[in-house]
């Protein structure tokens, strides 16, 4: 098989990979709502934090590594946003966004990136489909699990891929 086809189908292979792993944790939910439970400290303990931490971006971490995608994501969340493979800047694409890129938003009381999850697929133009950890129903980035919501392109920061 040609170089170019193989480096192809390990891409593809990677994408099917993480995106089973990340659906395969949607309805995980905190043991006490303290950023506590089984899954949601293991996702803390790979980026070497136990339980009580804010793990939206474990989470990203957790799933990109359990999928063997090399990735230099820590426990914060601007760490997510991989600078080098931008797919969405928060203004245009630059790229086709696709399943598995990673999603931030930018919290201007923070003045830094303060949530971040994974893109999972276009509902319309302004309108996607994501699954995110520390979040709940309304969408909050201090949540009590790992939901699917709905979030604008236009609110986002950035979409970037990490490969």
């Amino acid at each position: 098989m040609p170089e170019a086809v193989r480096v192809s189908l390990i891409k593809v292979d990677s994408i099917s990979a993480l995106t089973n792993v990340y659906l395969s944790q949607v309805g995980v939910r905190e043991k006490t709502g303290n950023n506590d439970g089984p899954q949601v400290e293991m996702y803390l303990r790979s980026v070497n934090l136990g339980k009580g931490y804010a793990w939206c971006a474990a989470f990203v971490h957790w799933c990109l590594d359990s999928a063997g995608i090399r990735n230099s994501i820590t426990a914060w969340s601007p760490s997510a946003h991989n600078a080098k493979n931008v797919a969405w800047n928060g203004k245009e694409f630059l790229k086709d966004v696709r399943p598995g890129d990673v999603g931030c938003l930018y919290y201007p009381s923070l003045r830094r990136i303060g949530h971040t999850f994974f893109y999972h697929r276009t509902i319309n133009g302004s309108v996607y489909e994501t699954v995110e950890g520390n979040t709940n129903a309304a969408g909050s980035r201090e949540g009590d699990g790992v939901y699917k919501k709905k979030r604008s392109f236009n609110a986002t920061y950035s979409i970037t891929r990490w490969e």
